[in-house]
């Protein structure tokens, strides 16, 4: 009954509370219902990014009023609405926080084995992702969805100009290549081969191999502009089907991982494509330089 209580409250609150944390779960729940919409998991920190909020622990109390607002709603209006914060995943074991085990299972989720957890949140997953009343949840709850303008940008990015690769790319691919350790990967792998071909005769930047994994990496020097580094982002999530059918081919398991390696910073109007598309963005990438002897 307490519970009850408090869903009630929270979805009154969401509404028209004026406290910071209600502030932010209005501005988060659009953005969750894009990520649901594209079929997308989100972590804690790049979540915490996109919404503003620089301590991503503080998307605690905001995850959690946003779930019992969804409760309350549904309540009222007799519809089964899942827990979209299932959505909100952290880094080391890709799942919600304990917080999220009250609104999808009865038994104690903290004391769960991973597998547990993972088949509990894969099935919340499901739901979420088919849902087709999103935009309804959001009217009803007084919030707008999110809207993205990117036309001119999606143009300029349409039109790749020739000229071939520039003396920046160059070195910046070469010093990813031998540097695998500035993108987080094991300092010890294999220098990375560059300009790798793929059955499409695509050509990757650079792709590292670390046992099974295949890490390809597109690299953006620190002259391209807004357009290049969008089709850059567009040109990860095609060479992570590229690499891994070619896996498929070769027998052996697909698995692999994309990382957009930025010189300089990805553009804020940026920031949402790159969660949409669940694309790894590594940034502000520096090149030391060369001691003069």
């Amino acid at each position: 009954m307490a519970k009850r209580l408090t869903a009630k409250i929270a979805n009154a609150d969401l509404l028209e509370g004026e406290k910071l944390y209600l502030d932010r779960a209005r501005i988060t729940l659009p953005y969750l219902v894009q990520l649901a919409k594209a079929g997308q998991t989100i972590y804690y920190s790049n979540l915490a990014q996109q919404v503003g909020i620089p301590n991503p622990r503080n998307l605690n109390y905001v995850l959690g009023s946003i779930g019992n607002a969804l409760i309350d709603l549904g309540d009222r209006t007799k519809n089964k609405i899942p827990p979209i914060q299932c959505l909100v995943v952290n880094k080391r074991q890709e799942l919600p926080g304990e917080g999220i085990g009250w609104f999808i299972t009865q038994r104690d989720f903290s004391k769960l084995t991973k597998t547990q957890k993972q088949k509990i949140v894969s099935k919340q997953l499901i739901e979420i992702y088919s849902y087709p009343h999103w935009d309804w949840v959001l009217d009803e709850l007084g919030l707008k969805p999110v809207i993205m303008d990117l036309d001119v940008e999606l143009k300029l990015a349409k039109n790749r100009k020739g000229g071939g690769e520039s003396e920046h790319h160059k070195k910046f691919k070469e010093y990813i290549a031998n540097n695998p350790s500035v993108l987080g990967l094991k300092s010890d792998l294999e220098i990375g081969q560059q300009e790798y071909l793929l059955p499409s005769a695509d050509a990757i930047d650079v792709l590292f191999t670390e046992k099974g994994l295949k890490i390809g990496v597109e690299v953006k020097s620190i002259i391209s502009d807004t357009a290049d580094i969008l089709r850059g982002l567009f040109q990860c999530v095609k060479y992570k089907h590229l690499i891994e059918a070619e896996q498929i081919v070769n027998n052996e398991v697909p698995d692999s991982r994309t990382i957009l390696a930025l010189q300089g910073c990805l553009p804020a109007e940026l920031l949402t494509v790159k969660n949409l598309l669940g694309v790894e963005v590594i940034e502000k990438i520096e090149i030391p330089f060369a001691r003069k002897k």
